[in-house]
């Protein structure tokens, strides 16, 4: 900063002044100390700005697994928001592990972030009581955590109701569902709106045409219950990678599927799916985590954002 107040033949508050566009320097003046910073190829020491107000100009984002298309959507979408704040996010995937999500927590925290946004994993976030209580912003994302933190979910129960509603309009009775582990709040809303859809048409719930567990395996619980005296006439799954699994079989079912995926569309027939929005998602947290760092007070938000269905041949296929 020297060099550049020594180029532009000012002093060097004027410098500081310029470079932290802070009022008091004539325009004519101004534009020499641009001049000067060009030339000489000068940049801001970041970190000491930011130290000086007590912060770090980072942010940590812990999601499930970063090589799943609907997580790297909200993990980019977070890095676009803090580009535009001027803050770098460190990042780390759990793998649904608990303790794992609260390592990475609590060493993002030891690198003292400005903030977090977490999509939980474990049930229990007692270990962020201190963090929170020391000044730290969190925001849950995709999943509620427990804690009186802002978050940003999808309307799950919503979408699934929506997407079995459609199934049950194009004549279908006897509709499987085929989810993620009960124990995650996603699948449980989910199986909330496949009930409710049932129940809005006068339809029976039958526990034998439900499937809950790992993705891996969909497919065999699918294929058991197609060989029912009266099988499933449809199918409705809870997430891509069931989609997926289910589609592995062979099986080409009338479906509708929960989540978006690539070549979704370029099927035989396309997949009809209940697309929620992982980018609207990541901005929307992210948005939120930086009001909360800029000042913003008030009782933590719980924002819903819609889902839409996408009708491409899949669900819209008639009992045979």
């Amino acid at each position: 900063m020297k060099d550049v107040a020594a180029a532009a033949e000012v002093a060097l508050k004027t410098v500081s002044r310029v470079v932290n566009e802070e009022p008091g320097v004539n325009a004519a003046t101004a534009a020499r100390v641009v001049a000067a910073i060009e030339r000489l190829g000068y940049r801001r020491n970041e970190s000491a700005r930011v130290l000086r107000k007590g912060r770090t100009a980072s942010i940590g984002l812990v999601i499930e697994d970063v090589a799943d298309p609907f997580y790297s959507g909200i993990s980019r979408a977070v890095e676009d928001v803090a580009l535009r704040n001027g803050s770098l996010v460190l990042s780390g995937s759990t793998g649904k592990e608990p303790e794992r999500e609260r390592g990475l927590v609590l060493t993002f925290c030891s690198r003292r972030v400005d903030g977090l946004i977490i999509v939980p994993t474990g049930s229990d976030h007692e270990y962020l009581l201190p963090e929170l209580d020391a000044g730290i912003a969190a925001v849950f994302v995709d999943r509620p955590g427990g804690l009186d933190v802002d978050t940003v979910l999808s309307d799950n129960s919503g979408g699934a109701r929506t997407g079995v509603t459609h199934l049950i309009r194009h004549g279908h009775r006897r509709i499987a569902y085929v989810g993620d582990s009960a124990s995650i709040f996603t699948a449980t809303e989910r199986l909330y709106g496949y009930r409710h859809a049932l129940r809005d048409a006068g339809l029976p719930y039958d526990e034998s045409l439900v499937a809950t567990g790992p993705a891996e395996q969909a497919g065999t619980a699918l294929t058991g219950m197609l060989s029912f005296d009266d099988p499933p006439t449809a199918v409705f799954t809870g997430n891509s990678r069931i989609t997926v699994a289910v589609l592995r079989t062979g099986h080409r079912l009338p479906m509708v599927a929960f989540d978006d995926f690539e070549l979704a569309d370029l099927l035989v027939p396309g997949v009809t799916v209940v697309a929620q929005d992982p980018v609207r998602l990541g901005s929307t947290a992210a948005e939120l985590l930086f009001r909360r760092l800029a000042g913003e007070l008030g009782t933590p938000e719980r924002i819903e954002l819609p889902t839409r269905l996408i009708p491409r041949g899949s669900g819209e296929l008639r009992p045979s």
